[in-house]
């Protein structure tokens, strides 16, 4: 295993100069791309989305969020990067998510066995000085399906501080490319092989 995502502090491709606290939602897209495909990962979906019209406590409020999907050439078949960036009033946030396709649940064994492997993997594997919560999702396609016959998948997350959003966007570069590093140590795993859907 890893020694917690000592990945890499930026490189030729990226900007050295911090630049000015990130604002709005498009130069942190920027930013996050810039990061990703400077260490070979490639951008293969984007959606952007505005809502304005909320009740009760969120009355008044609006929020734009995007959504950023990446692949890498040897990982196609059954893994990407999801990224979810977010700005609101209370300003900008985001997750970046490494998503395997697993095993089907008949085949993946116990889930809390899984689950305790995957988070063995995201301890070793992340930056150890950001949130990186974990999920497995379980999905039938029809309710009338056998529970055995679920679809699997693993999200394994690092979640993009204010601080480094703050920093500029040659900080949440870097941040993306030590993420990246991370998360391709957790797909070359031997823990991960067992419960890859391409496995």
């Amino acid at each position: 295993m890893g020694t917690g995502g000592n990945g890499p502090q930026g490189g030729g491709a990226m900007s050295d100069a911090e630049g000015a606290e990130l604002l709005t939602l498009e130069p942190l897209i920027d930013a996050v791309r810039e990061g990703m495909e400077a260490v070979g990962w490639r951008l293969s979906g984007l959606q952007k989305t505005t809502s304005h019209e909320f009740d009760g406590r969120w009355e008044g409020e609006s929020t734009r969020s995007a959504y950023l999907f990446f692949h890498d050439e040897r990982h196609a078949d059954d893994a990407s990067i999801d990224v979810y960036l977010d700005e609101t009033t209370q300003g900008l946030a985001g997750n970046l998510a490494l998503v395997v396709d697993l095993r089907p649940l008949a085949e993946l064994g116990a889930p809390a066995d899984a689950l305790g492997v995957f988070a063995a993997l995201s301890s070793a594997f992340l930056p150890t000085k950001h949130a990186t919560p974990l999920t497995l999702r379980l999905r039938l396609q029809d309710s009338d399906r056998e529970a055995t016959a679920a679809e699997t998948e693993v999200r394994f997350k690092v979640r993009i501080p204010k601080r480094t959003i703050r920093a500029g966007a040659a900080a949440v570069q870097r941040l993306a490319a030590s993420a990246v590093a991370g998360f391709e140590g957790i797909l070359d795993a031997p823990e991960l092989a067992r419960y890859r859907a391409a496995g």
